[in-house]
């Protein structure tokens, strides 16, 4: 199919287009890879009148480290960006990052999508979204009102629904601190594919001991969640290894309330929670 008619504008710089959102009002979309948002108005599952692209705003491609050694990643910065970045550029203990783009699509789609896209597009499965979730990032909004920093708890509210205002241009993702024991893992049908399950798991390890963590699940609701009952066990502490990680795993699958779909039933997708929540924990060793 092809897409509905719209009216195409072109953003100059990023107030500019927040200027345009607000203007154009809530049936403007904005367009930057356009991996998911071009999809979808092909098949019609959205209709936007108003098309505003920043694709040429090359004020929010970066990567950068602040003085407090938070990550900084810019909108419009592309996953093979990330997925290719050295050490050096990427800042200690962030290589979870570069890493979990490995899952993210095919590597056309990599080259193009963004990852200000991926968060603003808000698929419950998405790895940005799991990975600002876990790791406890910040979106930074820009709007008519000037800048706001959402924690990414508070972010996604819902299928494909955000905190941005209908007037704000996601600008940047901060992630606070590294994260050095940190892992991602997923299962999909095919490699590419979205995941039917994603989790993330974030390891506090020092001296062979676990003194706490964070896990998080993609696929298991509405939005990416935490898993308080696998991060209790966690920081419970103990010897890292096999029993440990199965406790937790075995208290995430326990805890959750997945969906069932085409893809699986619930049943289906508890397992996944408990296998990939295990290898994650080992994964995140082995860093």
């Amino acid at each position: 199919m092809k897409p509905a008619p719209f009216v195409y504008h072109r953003a100059r710089d990023a107030v500019g287009a927040t200027r345009l959102l607000s203007e154009l009002g809530d049936e403007s979309k904005v367009i930057a890879g356009g991996q998911s948002l071009v999809a979808m108005m092909s098949f019609r599952l959205a209709r936007p009148r108003h098309l505003v692209d920043i694709a040429g705003l090359k004020e929010l491609d970066y990567l950068r480290t602040g003085p407090d050694g938070a990550l900084h990643i810019g909108a419009l910065t592309t996953h093979h960006t990330v997925e290719t970045a050295s050490d050096e550029r990427l800042g200690t203990g962030f290589a979870v990052l570069r890493t979990a783009m490995e899952w993210v699509g095919h590597l056309p789609i990599r080259t193009r999508g963004t990852v200000g896209g991926s968060l603003a597009h808000a698929d419950a499965t998405a790895e940005w979204a799991l990975l600002a979730v876990a790791l406890d990032a910040q979106v930074v909004a820009l709007g008519p009102r000037g800048e706001r920093r959402i924690p990414a708890a508070d972010f996604f509210q819902g299928y494909y629904t955000t905190a941005l205002d209908p007037d704000e241009l996601l600008v940047e993702v901060v992630f606070p601190h590294p994260e050095r024991y940190a892992a991602l893992t997923e299962f999909a049908e095919r490699r590419g594919d979205f995941a039917i399950v994603s989790t993330v798991v974030a390891l506090d390890l020092r001296d062979g001991a676990v003194h706490g963590g964070r896990v998080a699940l993609g696929g298991v609701a509405p939005l990416p969640v935490r898993s308080p009952a696998a991060e209790a066990v966690l920081a419970g502490g103990g010897p890292a290894g096999p029993e440990l990680f199965t406790a937790c795993a075995e208290a995430a699958a326990a805890a959750a309330d997945p969906p069932g779909d085409g893809n699986g039933d619930a049943a289906y997708r508890t397992a996944l929670i408990r296998e990939l929540v295990r290898r994650a924990c080992e994964e995140a060793v082995s860093r």
